[in-house]
């Protein structure tokens, strides 16, 4: 869930990126899928690697990340 800051802000946001959890450092609209350079609403984004510190557009873009890098993310 966003804060009232982080809804009003638009571009690309900073986030670090927890187990099951997310902080904004920069307030923005979107991140990036790391994968395939998508933007990603932040009230749309649901998978990320805390690993990695990286956003995903879908299941299949980890999964094509994890095929990558050769671990899980």
């Amino acid at each position: 869930m966003l804060g009232r800051f982080e809804r009003g802000a638009s571009g690309e946001a900073v986030v670090e990126y927890g187990d099951g959890t997310m902080r904004v450092v920069k307030p923005g609209s979107f991140v990036r899928c790391a994968v395939t350079g998508e933007p990603i609403d932040l009230d749309a984004l649901r998978y990320w690697s805390a690993a990695l510190q990286e956003a995903y557009v879908s299941p299949e873009a980890v999964m094509k990340r994890l095929a990558e890098v050769g671990r899980p993310v």
